[in-house]
């Protein structure tokens, strides 16, 4: 699985970290497992409440998912960022249209407090998404997951409580099925 995987929770998952989640997967190895962020899940936390010394945009925090709400990560579409992680192949996107994880941050804060950054460009995490050797493999041969083999450039068309909806139904056909699927479909 390559870095900019999106792996989308079918809607019958009965885990509610995940439930009707997109997480984008920024890191794979079979042998080491995976590393991923949810993209569509917020908290009421902006970065100067997590960073008080920060002194750029209050920009808000996503939940990255249920392992160590401790940590910072970011996703954006700031290809000069030192040391970024492009999450496509430079041969299907061009690197200036990229989606990236991480890089240096003390620069990403940087150029945030002095307007280089577009806001707009930049997406922060508490926490994230972690996976064992195998264990993202057999949950997806279990159909835990619909994978999208790239779409990382989402998170920056959709707003997050539309995003595992929208990219279904972009994805078509069955998918729309699945996008249109009740939260409780008792009550129907």
């Amino acid at each position: 699985m390559t870095p900019g995987t999106l792996l989308l929770a079918k809607p019958f998952l009965g885990d509610p970290n995940f439930e009707r989640t997109v997480v984008v997967v920024c890191r794979h190895d079979a042998e080491d497992g995976a590393f991923g962020l949810v993209l569509n899940r917020l908290t009421d936390l902006t970065l100067p409440d997590v960073l008080p010394a920060y002194a750029g945009p209050a920009l808000p925090l996503g939940i990255g998912g249920p392992v160590q709400h401790n940590t910072l990560h970011y996703l954006h579409r700031l290809a000069e960022l030192p040391d970024a992680i492009l999450l496509s192949s430079p041969e299907t996107t061009p690197p200036s249209e990229g989606v990236y994880w991480g890089g240096d941050y003390e620069v990403l804060l940087d150029w945030l407090a002095i307007g280089r950054a577009d806001p707009a460009d930049i997406r922060f995490f508490v926490g994230y998404s972690g996976w064992s050797g195998g264990q993202l493999e057999g949950e997806i041969a279990t159909d835990t997951w619909v994978v999208r083999p790239s779409g990382a450039e989402k998170i920056f068309t959709f707003e997050p409580q539309e995003l595992w909806r929208g990219v279904l139904l972009e994805m078509g056909g069955r998918y729309r099925v699945l996008a249109n699927y009740p939260i409780d479909p008792s009550l129907n």
